[in-house]
């Protein structure tokens, strides 16, 4: 007995391997969820869902930031499946550049993906969440919104990411009286690709020293906590931001 059987879920930016989107892509099949991967190569997607526990499954090639894009693929797994359960805006990129270093075409980049892209895709499907009133979307924030950076990501990646932190709670408060739950994550430091070559040492070791844990994150304990968001276990949890960062936001 899976804590998603039956329902269905998109994640975006759930191509890569190694990533958060990929990871939560896992845990949810193995809970019973039937899966739609949305990413910009509609291969990797399509290669990403047919390599997920059970059958079904599906991959779509897409650009969050693109409202058609969006639409699309609310459309076509609407016409697949009947209803959409779970959405889960992973697709995210970032850029440690510092304050200066910050041109018209990085702040369009990042600001567009983190969040257009989770606004656009939100927004598709929402009225289908809302005639099921039934319903909950999972945005990725950050750590780096909390505390204004210090990890990887530069000032405008901070700001992207606070920014989905108001959508969340804004959307969680419009749409709690259609029964359809909206909360964001903040991992910390955590494993991925993204960081994966890009850090020295001796940085690893300084943001190593500000968790109490004494370790990185890895994909798979940022997937928990997605799961716990998408699931029953948090049906009176709505514009909650739930720290994932191994104790090192604690003040």
């Amino acid at each position: 007995m899976g804590l998603l059987d039956g329902q269905i879920a998109i994640i975006t930016g759930a191509a890569s391997p190694r990533g958060l989107g990929k990871a939560t892509a896992q845990l949810f099949a193995d809970h019973g969820a039937t899966v739609v991967i949305m990413d910009l190569d509609e291969a990797h997607a399509q290669d990403a869902a047919a390599d997920l526990p059970g059958t079904g499954h599906l991959g779509f090639g897409g650009n969050v930031c693109n409202v058609n894009d969006c639409t699309r693929i609310a459309t076509a797994t609407l016409a697949a499946f009947g209803r959409i359960d779970i959405l889960v805006n992973n697709a995210g990129i970032t850029q440690p550049l510092k304050l200066m270093e910050i041109a018209p075409e990085n702040y369009d980049a990042v600001t567009d993906v983190n969040l257009r892209g989770t606004l656009y895709m939100s927004q598709a499907v929402i009225p289908a969440m809302r005639k099921q009133a039934q319903g909950s979307i999972v945005n990725m924030s950050s750590v780096s919104a909390q505390r204004g950076g210090g990890i990887f990501g530069g000032p405008h990646y901070s700001a992207a990411k606070a920014g989905v932190l108001g959508l969340t709670k804004a959307m969680a408060r419009e749409l709690a009286p259609d029964q359809v739950r909206v909360n964001a994550i903040c991992p910390g430091f955590i494993a991925t690709d993204i960081t994966a070559g890009k850090l020295t040492e001796d940085m690893r070791a300084q943001v190593l020293a500000g968790i109490p844990m004494g370790r990185a994150g890895t994909a798979d304990d940022v997937a928990g906590c997605a799961l716990f968001l998408a699931s029953g276990l948090s049906s009176y949890c709505t514009g909650t931001e739930v720290d994932v960062n191994g104790g090192s936001l604690i003040h």
